[in-house]
């Protein structure tokens, strides 16, 4: 009798390439807490900073200390201080962790010499950047869709902002990444794909994309082969929660990121994409302070507050920030879900490694232990501040 059945061993190799994410020897990656978004216009070498700068006064002027923290952001009172601290310390060392340089719907259809113009001036502002150590450990552009009718603008700029780059620089810096939005045909992401096939060629560096989920059309060719047949380029895939709600109709006061219809939607992302290494991002809060108010700024805190940590609850830890008020909100939020349960998740898995009963007779699955250590290396990276 054959123990081994025909075939097994290449639907294992198939299945390991496929599927690192269920391998317990295959430790994932660092992955930012948020990515900004910037109008490729309005970017600077000094966008970082300012954008660390406005969120630091927002928290001194409004956000006096842990008790004040605790009541709008709902952090219990023992966790307020290390919250209160360590927000006031990211915020100083390192307010953006992923930026994107937008070309698209935040900066909007203009004349080819004026994009081409804001391609050069990104460069210049990320050679300067790269030189004095503020560029952030992602980093990259959002190009325009295929959607939209016009490959050509997407491919310029693209390829522009790559040779722009490398030739201020004499090199690709590590952590960048190029978003691709609207895909509505599976065929754009191929093409895509040989795009950057191409640029790879050019400039000898890998590059891989986050292709952007925002149409219920999306939905139906998303599965667990797609980074497979695109050459493992596919690096993320992000929910934008506006352009999904109006195209399936939502009202206007309806279009936000905690509407069940988004739950469905970042459910069957999550699905088709579960254990292949593509991280999962949420999208945004499109809203500002209303005024400079105390009342205004702390309206806006709660409210932002309450999506991450819906996002947290459906298994998406990053997402996008639009405004220097996010940045508080999100590091607060994000630190205080991973600190509250640090402890206890940490005794869980040494009652398993010790084959006892964890505290109040919890007996974890083994698929739960992985999920435990998987979420105690997560809160160790969130909650680390670079050198």
């Amino acid at each position: 009798m054959r123990h081994v059945p025909e075939g097994f061993e290449r639907a294992y190799r198939v299945q390991q390439a496929r599927f690192p994410g269920v391998d317990p020897a295959v430790e994932p990656g660092w992955q930012p807490v948020h990515t900004v978004y910037v109008p490729a216009d309005r970017f600077s070498a000094r966008t970082v900073a300012e954008w660390g700068d406005q969120a630091s006064s927002l928290v001194k002027a409004h956000l006096a200390g842990p008790g004040e923290l605790a009541e709008v952001f709902g952090v219990p009172a023992p966790l307020a201080a290390d919250v209160h601290d360590r927000v006031g310390r990211k915020l100083a060392a390192e307010p953006v962790e992923d930026l994107r340089v937008d070309f698209e719907d935040g900066y909007g259809v203009r004349p080819g010499a004026e994009e081409d113009g804001h391609v050069e001036q990104a460069a210049d502002a990320v050679a300067a950047m790269h030189a004095a150590g503020t560029l952030p450990r992602r980093w990259g552009p959002r190009v325009k869709s295929f959607a939209d009718g016009d490959p050509a603008r997407s491919v310029r700029t693209l390829d522009g902002f790559l040779a722009g780059v490398v030739a201020r620089v004499g090199e690709l810096p590590e952590g960048f990444t190029v978003t691709f939005p609207k895909v509505l045909m599976e065929a754009y992401l191929g093409q895509f794909a040989g795009v950057l096939a191409e640029l790879e060629a050019r400039f000898g560096v890998r590059l891989r994309f986050e292709m952007q989920v925002e149409a219920p059309q999306t939905l139906p060719f998303l599965r667990g082969d797609l980074n497979e047949s695109l050459g493992g380029r596919l690096a993320a895939a992000h929910f934008g929660v506006f352009d999904y709600t109006a195209a399936i109709g939502l009202p206007p006061h309806e279009q936000r990121l905690d509407h069940p219809a988004c739950d469905h939607a970042r459910h069957v992302v999550q699905t088709a994409f579960a254990g292949t290494g593509v991280e999962l991002s949420d999208g945004s809060l499109a809203a500002s302070p209303a005024s400079d108010r105390t009342a205004d700024v702390h309206g806006l805190w709660r409210r932002h507050a309450e999506l991450v940590r819906h996002s947290l609850r459906h298994g998406f830890h990053q997402g996008w920030d639009m405004h220097p008020s996010h940045l508080v909100s999100r590091f607060a939020t994000v630190y205080a879900c991973h600190l509250a349960r640090y402890d206890s998740y940490r005794e869980r898995v040494r009652a398993w490694e010790e084959r006892r009963p964890a505290e109040g007779g919890v007996m974890d699955e083994p698929a739960t232990i992985r999920t435990l250590a998987a979420a105690l290396r997560r809160a160790d990276a969130a909650l680390a501040l670079p050198e």
